[in-house]
Parts: structure tokens; sequence; C-alpha cells
């Protein structure tokens, strides 16, 4: 499948030939294309720098808060362009972004969190079946529902960033590293409930995630980034087999043995994937 080829009618967010440039100066993305179809998790991946996250912040639309530009092209949501409605506005809309880093509010509890996050939609009858569910794919935060969110551990606040989105009742959530800073026990058990999400809310996702083995072990099919452009693109599956994919980003040489980082940070890229 290439870049961009589903169809605009089965997708919930269609990327088309984007560039964005910061500080009026330096361009991050270079013709960019992507689509999510509807109800399925895409995996974004990718090198440091290779412009991921401002992709989630173009289709967010918080490239303005640090001082970044959509220069062309056009990123539909729905079927309606995203560059016409506020940040805000997008989020009423369905689509909720799950920044790097958590970014809870510390000072509030959990249940302060979830609360707030009701303020997204307008005229709701009752928020409570929303947090029951939240509360039901991360026990945890029931239990410490009372408690500051800033003495959670990193894991519980990526789960409090994930419940806050769900209680925005989301059509497609943009999950930026949520398994940075995770042991690996809490990163298996993150990606198990967002596979679950997925699954029984049919609930959208585009997923940015360095670590390439968990991102595709969930994802239907993924992008893969190079300089600000998609290189590779395709099936999980296909992905996960693909030699070049295999030894850069899954860390398996052609051997089949395990590579550290230190023999690949500085591998060069076959000349056909920027061809």
């Amino acid at each position: 499948m290439q870049a961009g080829a589903v169809m605009a009618g089965e997708t919930v967010l269609n990327v088309n030939n984007i560039e964005v440039v910061y500080n009026k100066v330096v361009q991050v993305l270079r013709g960019l294309s992507l689509a999510v179809p509807r109800g399925e998790i895409v995996a974004l991946l990718g090198s440091n720098g290779a412009g991921k996250s401002t992709t989630l912040k173009a289709i967010s639309g918080l490239l303005a808060l640090e001082d970044g530009a959509l220069e062309a092209g056009r990123i539909e949501f729905n079927g309606h362009g995203t560059a016409e409605r506020a940040p805000q506005q997008l989020v009423r809309d369905g689509l909720c972004h799950v920044m790097e880093g958590r970014r809870v509010f510390e000072d509030l509890t959990i249940e302060e969190n979830l609360v707030a996050a009701t303020y997204a939609l307008t005229g709701r009858p009752d928020a409570r079946p929303d947090f029951d569910a939240v509360y039901s794919y991360f026990p945890r935060l029931h239990e410490r529902r009372k408690g500051l969110a800033g003495y959670l551990s990193g894991g519980e606040q990526q789960m409090l960033a994930i419940g806050r989105a769900l209680v925005a009742q989301p059509q497609l959530i943009l999950l930026d590293e949520p398994s940075l800073g995770l042991s690996p026990k809490l990163v298996e058990d993150i990606f198990t409930i967002i596979a679950r999400i997925n699954a029984e809310r049919g609930v959208s996702m585009l997923l940015v995630e360095q670590n390439a083995t968990v991102a595709l072990a969930v994802a239907h099919r993924g992008y893969i980034m190079e300089n600000g452009k998609i290189v590779i693109d395709g099936s999980a599956e296909r992905l996960a087999s693909d030699p070049d994919v295999r030894e850069f980003y899954l860390g398996v040489g052609g051997s089949g043995e395990a590579r550290s980082f230190r023999d690949i940070k500085h591998y060069k890229r076959r000349k056909r994937w920027l061809s």
C-alpha cells in the first residue's frame, strides 16, 4: 500500500503532502502523507528528529505554540480540513492528542484530572459512565483517584493521560511515545490496554513510538519516517518482517542476532529508501 492510498471515505484521518516549517526557516516535514483507517491503530516510527512529534502537532493544531506553521498540503479529519479549526474545536470534534511526557495536572487529583477533560464536550448529560470506563481499563487509577496526580508513577501518569483522552469521547487518539521512561512490564501493560481500547471501543489511533517491536505488535499498519518524509509503509506484519526495518528499528541483523544501539545508530540509510 502506498502512503495515503486508502480511500477518503474509509479513513478518519488523511494527511496529504504536508510541509511544516519552524521559525519560518527550518523545514521539518517535507511532503509527508499518511492515512488512518477508521477503527485501526497506525504506527508512525522513526529515529529521533525524523519529525514524528511534529506530525502529531500539525494534525492537532498545536504547531503555532512552538512557532511552527503548516506551509503546504492539507490535513482532513472526518473528511473536513483541520486548518480552519482551533485545537479545542478539534478535541470537541473527537480528535485527542496524548502528548509526550504525559502533561497531567500534577496539583489536581486523578478524579479532578478526569473532570477537567469533560470540559472538552459541552452539554453532556453525565460523565460518570466515561469515568467508570477509564477505571475499568486502569483499576490502579480508581484505587488512587483521590490522590494528587503529581505523586503518581510514570506509568500511572501515562494511564491518566490516556484516561483523560477517553473521557473526551474520542474518535481518534494521537499517542506520542507512550512507552517513554517506563519499565518493560509497564510498557506491556500499557500497550495491552491500548489494544483493548481500540478493539472494544473502536477508537482509531495514530501511535508515535520508538519501540518499534511493541508498536507493530498492536498496530494494523505502519509508516516509517526519515528526514521529514515517509520512506516505507505497509501492514504491521509486512514491516515487522522487512529486513531493513528489522535491522534498523528492531535491532536484529540479517543473521538474526541482536545488535546493540552502538552498532546501529550510525548506519547508512539505503539509497533506495530516499529515492
